[in-house]
């Protein structure tokens, strides 16, 4: 996760995360990813259940009433508990559709009452005034709702007609109850021409926040492999957001943008500050070097709806363990499982580009996920890394 804003609009300094002593669980939220311990950051996917048919679902979800869900509210519970007592500053419930749970509020709760944050990434369509205000009232900190673009396209994507005015009505519907809202959008040459569209959507309805995703060749995802953009088109796409995110920021409107997925975000933004504010430029290497690139088994984790555990959301061919069967800390901490083992130091098993890369302290070898969906090999250099190699050289 690159904080486009932070970074390039000079929004954060080093000593913003130091004055917390760049401890997770003092960190507020927007500084969280510059933590020293890395205790990680934990995606539940608490259902494969989901009311929409979404092209690029990593999570292959299935139809909201297709199967029951394998881990029930105790399960839950248990898991927050474990969680909590290992440090774990925040629980994202994921799906699927997280909302078609109704626990979801219960155990929201029950993780902010354990000092967790709790966040839901969502699509939105299930969030009417009600569901707002239950969410507001037990704590939860964000609300993330995937858009892929206007309504058009936005609707092709989620493969239901309406979606996207239902996600509508769920952002003004957290507005309305004071919930914190933000966006989603994950990109493609399918949808690369709305992303001045979503910029638009951040100004006018206010919203405060947007991760833009890199594509990750995972479950349904995995058929766009070939839309992804290329490295020409992905330099220009970073650029515009880059330019998108000052241009709020100079119109006093400035907002929060993120790039997730891909850490060659973190060099191309250090060296176009290069060229036009070294002295800022210095000041986000620094910052750069706190974020340690990829945390994928790391500084971020996943529980899926079966209880298994796998180093991130998009990386579910690898299963370490499962928390009904042993806890998740100790999963996590366990030296003897190979791969989540090398993974907490990485650096030294990257391969290719990666190995020999400059920038590779503050990227981390980038996405493993995507070296082995396209090589076979997990410790292959990232095929989406768009920087030249006199750049990872010089």
């Amino acid at each position: 996760m690159i904080g486009i804003s932070k970074l390039y609009c000079g929004q954060v300094e080093p000593s913003d995360a130091l004055r917390y002593g760049r401890h997770s669980g003092k960190l507020p939220s927007h500084l969280l990813q510059f933590s020293q311990d890395k205790k990680p950051v934990v995606v539940w996917n608490m259902t494969r259940r989901c009311n929409l048919r979404c092209v690029h679902c990593y999570a292959q979800a299935v139809d909201e009433e297709a199967q029951r869900d394998a881990m029930d509210t105790a399960a839950g519970k248990r898991l927050i508990d474990d969680l909590a007592s290992f440090g774990s500053p925040v629980m994202l419930f994921s799906g699927g559709e997280p909302l078609v749970r109704k626990d979801l509020p219960e155990l929201a709760e029950y993780a902010t009452s354990k000092g967790m944050r709790a966040v839901i990434s969502t699509n939105g369509t299930l969030i009417d005034r009600a569901r707002a205000r239950d969410l507001k009232s037990v704590g939860l900190s964000y609300v993330g709702i995937s858009l892929d673009g206007g309504e058009a396209v936005h609707d092709r994507f989620r493969g239901v007609p309406g979606s996207f005015q239902k996600a509508m009505r769920g952002i003004r519907n957290c507005q309305e109850e004071g919930l914190k809202v933000g966006l989603r959008f994950t990109i493609n040459r399918r949808n690369a021409d709305q992303v001045p569209l979503l910029f638009n959507l951040l100004r006018d309805m206010e919203i405060p926040r947007i991760c833009f995703y890199h594509l990750v060749y995972s479950g349904r995802g995995s058929s766009l492999m070939r839309e992804d953009l290329d490295h020409k088109e992905t330099r220009a796409m970073v650029d515009l957001i880059m330019d998108k995110t000052r241009e709020l920021f100079e119109a006093g409107s400035p907002k929060e943008v993120l790039t997730v997925d891909n850490h060659a975000d973190g060099p191309y933004v250090w060296m176009r500050l290069l060229r036009e504010d070294p002295a800022r430029a210095k000041a986000v290497y620094e910052l750069l070097q706190y974020n340690e690139g990829n945390n994928s088994g790391r500084g971020i984790g996943c529980v899926s709806w079966d209880g298994a555990v796998h180093a991130d959301q998009f990386w579910r061919n690898h299963a370490f363990g499962n928390v009904n069967e042993r806890p998740f800390s100790a999963i996590w901490m366990d030296k003897n499982i190979p791969l989540l083992a090398k993974l907490k130091d990485k650096k030294q098993h990257v391969k290719g580009r990666c190995a020999a890369c400059r920038f590779l302290a503050i990227c981390g070898g980038n996405f493993r996920a995507r070296a082995e969906a396209r090589f076979g090999d997990e410790w292959a250099e990232d095929p989406a890394c768009y920087l030249t190699d006199e750049e990872i050289t010089s």
